[in-house]
């Protein structure tokens, strides 16, 4: 039940195991390799948008924030059509991990300024840090099992020890996978808003690894690994309240890592080979073929009419031409709600939905 120690207390020479030295090998090579093949996809916007999605999805889901991929990509074309709060929520969480990656690509820098406006994104409040006793953790059963600082002064004390931790390199001689997994466990424990700290939190582990060039885009979710081992993970992370048990949290994270990337690798690889496919066909098929055309159908999985004149210049006339054009050819699926329509892109919905 004690208040966290700053991270730098803790001896980096305990992290040299032979098990956490090989899982971190297998997992800095998945991890090398995602890296290379999300470059290889022409538009990245692609991959921040489609996968971004899936990891706000996920993570939203383990707070008990729970929605569909329909609900979501609906939600996404026609907002106004919906009232869904929860798939809200989960593209508030896609946002905020839009807006910290942009500090992060400007700043080379995650600072606490930087984590307030990712929490205020997500929240869409400005309550800022705690300043109120009466935070605690519980298990299933209600009882406590950790009392973060409570004491707002604490609070800002503790995230300006990690924000020095997140940023000096050279103040911990750890490999920067093993710096993500104590990061991630300090900011937990700290737990230093009223919501949100696990969604930020998983935000701020995606962000590290660009912040250390270990991806140029943030498209490593750990939250879908997270949600399958959700009794671990809690587990784990009291262990080392209970027993310092560091070691047993470290190598669960990096096997999360691994694993993610192993996942990604393949999902990402699916979405280029539709990609392609349907770059192919549409440039063999039909005169209006165009790149811009290509990045919107692959951007937004589920499409409509006014995405298109957007992103290709034309008139309304002409894009819905072209979309109904797409329909006949089998690319494309439409669907009516309201007096909206939206055209649900064939090939890449099925692979974001983990059915290929």
């Amino acid at each position: 039940m004690h208040s966290p120690q700053p991270l730098e207390h803790l001896d980096p020479a305990r992290f040299d195991t032979p098990a956490i030295l090989k899982k971190l090998a297998s997992a800095s090579r998945q991890l090398a390799e995602l890296k290379g093949i999300a470059a290889a996809i022409p538009n990245q916007g692609i991959l921040i948008n489609t996968l971004g999605l899936q990891e706000a999805k996920d993570s939203s889901e383990i707070e008990n924030i729970v929605t569909t991929h329909d609900e979501l990509f609906k939600d996404d074309v026609l907002p106004e059509a919906f009232a869904n709060p929860a798939a809200k929520e989960v593209l508030r969480y896609r946002q905020a991990l839009r807006v910290g990656f942009e500090q992060v690509r400007e700043s080379g820098l995650i600072t606490t300024n930087h984590i307030l406006v990712i929490q205020s994104e997500l929240e869409r409040n400005n309550a800022g840090f705690r300043k109120l006793p009466g935070t605690a953790l519980k298990d299933g059963g209600g009882r406590t099992v950790y009392m973060p600082p409570q004491d707002p002064t604490e609070i800002v004390a503790l995230m300006r020890a990690l924000e020095r931790f997140i940023n000096e390199a050279d103040s911990f001689a750890v490999d920067p996978l093993i710096k993500m997994a104590l990061i991630h466990h300090q900011f937990e424990s700290i737990h230093p808003f009223y919501d949100g700290n696990g969604r930020t939190g998983r935000i701020i582990n995606v962000l590290y690894l660009v912040k250390e060039r270990l991806l140029d885009i943030p498209v490593l979710y750990l939250s879908s690994h997270i949600m399958r081992t959700k009794a671990d993970y809690y587990r784990l992370l009291q262990s080392v309240r209970d027993d310092d048990a560091w070691e047993e949290w470290v190598l669960y994270l990096l096997d999360a890592v691994e694993r993610t990337a192993s996942q990604t690798i393949a999902t990402v690889n699916a979405v280029k080979a539709a990609l392609f496919d349907y770059k192919h066909r549409i440039r063999a098929g039909y005169k209006f073929y165009s790149q811009d055309l290509i990045n919107n159908l692959f951007t937004h999985p589920y499409t409509k009419i006014e995405f298109v004149q957007r992103d290709l210049q034309v008139s309304r006339l002409t894009a819905t031409k072209y979309l109904e054009a797409l329909v006949e050819g089998g690319f494309l699926q439409k669907q009516k709600i309201g007096r909206g329509n939206f055209y649900i892109n064939v090939a890449l919905t099925p692979i974001l939905q983990g059915s290929r």
